[in-house]
């Protein structure tokens, strides 16, 4: 490798055809973004720092860091005796008084290069394992009934809107008058706010009065559509839609709510936004419609086409981002799954949105009839067929990277779904959801299945809605990952046995944490680790002070590898909504590899996390496999 292409190798982390073959890298993911080392350290107490950063995927295999500290004015100083080559973090003691400032220089065949990006703990900054972005909550308002409400931080994204390597933050804003679908009532305006690490506010956007308050309403995606380095943000908009710079989308004084709050006519928008200012690049009609025919239809018009007609079923929306060309992003816009399904895949070109391809339930050939009423509260991205283009996981239904039905299983409806590779003992990737109507499909409360052919691999059997299930390794005694549901009190092995009488009280997210290859479990506002042997959880970390999102789900407003070493972290929100925490581990780890942001498969579920019911990223591969295979160092 020349000189020239190893300082650009260590300055911004590129993919580069001049790579040499021992950069060995997990399963490239198309498109990659370029990163910085995301290095982060937090004081556990006054004698001890811990540092931490990213190894990139476009790190070759042999590389090692150097670490330095600053204290003060004083020049920098390295930590480390000899190259770090193995984990990707460090625990500095007796670190002095002062502020604190850590960057590393990567070393390559005896050759240090470089400076990362580097992270200052302010003098006299308090322990603790947390960072804190200050966000701007939105003025209280008043409802035409006369009911006050208020804002609380709810779902979050990330992307880099300005093409530093460096993500920045996105959060929505829900009113406390927000809605489900099956109620009536006028909601207060959605606000999507864009953020930097230090609290900067780059934009508001505002969605408008004709934009329903609720879990399933806005779906909003965050990445790079367009490959420029620089991530967008794409929703549904509608009349009255004021982007970052205060330009409105539509007509300003259109009001579409009916007396129940409902909004069941007017025109309706997809629009990208420019990430860094937030203005809107390109606005096309949503798609599909609310009824083929008009803008106006009457209820017995939307009963016939989604099933009710008062917008229940209609109003369900979920959204993605994939590869379908091996190449570049695609936005996916979905509408419908209880009944009709629609999936409408965008790319954008030359600044606008054109139109892929669209998958329609209710049209096209025959076959496509059979795919109504199977999706999920949320969907997942995964090249389930292992040809280098993703496949939509819809539920209990699986589309091809063309929009071509590639199988349906007939399941039906469910609200939670989870696509790795779930039993690493056979090939491919397998997916695990539970299922609610138990009664129409022939028992089966959840099931395992192949995720390329839709193979039903075992089921546990009920006879009513199956609201909750998971799919996480959280026992080293058993390849692959561990299954529970709220259809059964047991704890199931990858192959369908009884492994414990006994499961986790939780059924929601999970984190890896604690450095070993196993996933704690993310619930609330605290993580617990499982204890196989005697089936008992122990709290690793409570988030005193933070507050979880979207009632009974209980979600954190994001979590993944957001910043430092390939351990994931959890953004919550402050009880009072004046922040967002970002709370790191700071345990050791033995292991080392490459972030998980640069695997495609974990990067686009962080992308589509927000969706509908929440659901935590997977990556395209068993942990425990890749951790412990001889000399690995990915």
């Amino acid at each position: 490798m020349s000189t020239f292409c190893m300082r650009l190798w260590a300055r911004h982390g590129l993919w580069l055809a001049c790579l040499s073959t021992a950069c060995l890298a997990l399963p490239l993911p198309t498109p990659l973004e370029k990163l910085q080392r995301g290095l982060i350290a937090l004081k556990q107490d006054k004698d001890h720092v811990f540092v931490s950063w990213r190894l990139l995927g476009s790190d070759p295999a042999s590389s090692a860091f150097n670490l330095y500290r600053a204290n003060g004015d004083s020049p920098p100083v390295k930590l480390n005796p000899t190259p770090l080559s193995g984990p990707t973090c460090y625990s500095d003691a007796k670190p002095g008084e002062g502020a604190l400032r850590y960057f590393v220089r990567p070393v390559l065949a005896g050759t240090e290069y470089d400076a990362s990006d580097s992270f200052t703990i302010a003098a006299g900054d308090a322990a603790r394992s947390y960072l804190e972005i200050p966000i701007q909550q939105p003025s209280d308002g008043v409802s035409p009934d006369g009911e006050t409400y208020s804002y609380t931080a709810n779902d979050g994204a990330i992307g880099d809107v300005d093409g530093d390597g460096a993500c920045e933050y996105f959060v929505k804003w829900t009113p406390t008058n927000a809605k489900d679908n099956s109620q009536r009532g006028v909601t207060g305006n959605v606000y999507l706010d864009a953020y930097r690490l230090d609290g900067t506010r780059l934009w508001r956007i505002d969605l408008g009065r004709n934009i329903r308050a609720g879990a399933h309403y806005t779906q909003f995606i965050v990445f790079d559509f367009d490959g420029d380095g620089r991530a967008e943000l794409a929703c549904k908009t509608a009349d009255a839609t004021v982007d970052g710079l205060g330009k409105v989308i539509g007509d300003a004084a259109a009001d579409h709510r009916n007396p129940g709050g409902y909004i069941l006519r007017g025109p309706e928008f997809l629009t990208v936004f420019n990430g860094l200012t937030g203005a809107a690049l390109d606005t096309v009609p949503y798609v599909p419609g609310r009824h083929p025919e008009t803008t106006d239809p009457t209820p017995d018009q939307l009963k016939a086409v989604w099933g009710d007609g008062y917008g229940n079923r209609m109003d369900r929306f979920l959204a993605g981002v994939a590869c379908l060309d091996g190449k570049t992003a695609s936005l996916l816009m979905c509408r419908g799954y209880y009944t009709r399904t629609n999936i409408v895949a965008w790319d954008l070109r030359g600044g606008k949105l054109v139109q892929r391809w669209a998958f329609d339930s209710a049209a096209g050939p025959a076959a496509n009839r059979a795919y109504a009423g199977q999706g999920d509260h949320s969907l997942s991205i995964a090249d389930v067929d292992a040809d280098g283009r993703d496949e939509i996981i819809y539920g209990a239904m699986t589309l091809d990277d063309d929009g071509k039905g590639l199988f349906n299983t007939r399941l039906g409806h469910g609200d939670a779904l989870h696509v790795s590779d779930l039993d690493p003992t056979r090939p491919g990737l397998e997916s695990f959801s539970p299922h609610e109507n138990a009664k129409g499909n022939g028992r089966i409360g959840a099931s395992f299945r192949d995720a390329r052919t839709g193979e039903v691999l075992w089921t546990t059997p009920a006879d009513f809605d199956v609201g909750r299930g998971v799919a996480f390794d959280i026992d080293p005694r058993h390849p692959g990952a561990e299954c529970w549901a709220s259809n059964s009190g047991n704890l199931y092995n990858a192959k369908g046995k009884i492994i414990s009488p006994r499961r986790p009280r939780s059924m929601n997210f999970a984190v890896w944490w604690d450095g070993d290859p196993q996933r704690e479990l993310l619930d609330r506002t605290y993580v617990n680790k499982w204890n196989p042997a005697d089936g008992t959880d122990a709290r690793l970390l409570t988030a005193d002070g933070c507050a979880a999102n979207n009632g009974t789900k209980s979600n954190p407003v994001l979590s993944g590898d957001i910043l430092g070493d390939w351990r994931e972290e959890v953004i919550w929100r402050t009880a009072d909504n004046t922040a967002l925490r970002i709370y790191s581990t700071t345990i050791p780890t033995p292991y080392r590899l490459v972030t998980l942001l640069h695997d495609r498969q974990y990067r686009f579920a962080l992308a589509w996390q927000n969706v509908g019911y929440n659901q935590p990223p997977h990556p395209s591969f068993d942990m425990a496999t890749k951790l412990t295979r001889p000399a690995t160092s990915r």
